[in-house]
């Protein structure tokens, strides 16, 4: 499958939230994250699929960091493109996923936490490849 990245680092691709063609998830399955996200803690309990279910990031969305609204401000694609990457509210940003990484080794499968890790925890490591890339093809 193609990567799909968001703005902050995110790998829409791997997270069970994401549900897009060809990412679509049965009820059963965003049922299953709704009730993920509770016990990790993102929620305070499980919502509905409708509520669970993400179709991409866009500037109208709410983010704690505002990260789509602040690319679209400046016209980039993602904070890697960004002169100021990474800016305090993205290493802010860093911060608070990895805060919930000890949660998610606690009580996520290894399946769970590896696609959660993938999703969510290499965020910054996402951004830095894509960084890399984009200073290899201007240099």
């Amino acid at each position: 499958m193609a990567e799909i990245m968001a703005a902050c680092g995110n790998d829409c691709a791997a997270c069970p939230r994401y549900n897009v063609h060809p990412y679509e998830k049965t009820e059963e399955q965003l049922r299953r994250t709704a009730e993920l996200w509770h016990r990790i803690g993102y929620r305070d309990h499980a919502v509905s699929n409708s509520e669970i279910s993400c179709s991409g990031c866009r500037p109208s969305n709410w983010c704690r960091y505002n990260v789509i609204g602040c690319c679209t401000e400046k016209g980039i694609a993602d904070c890697a493109e960004c002169g100021e990457y990474p800016c305090q509210n993205m290493l802010e940003c860093f911060k608070v996923t990895e805060s919930f990484e000890p949660m998610c080794r606690k009580v996520c499968t290894e399946e769970e936490y590896a696609q959660l890790k993938k999703a969510f925890f290499d965020k910054k490591k996402n951004l830095d490849q894509l960084q890399e890339k984009q200073k290899g093809r201007t240099e």
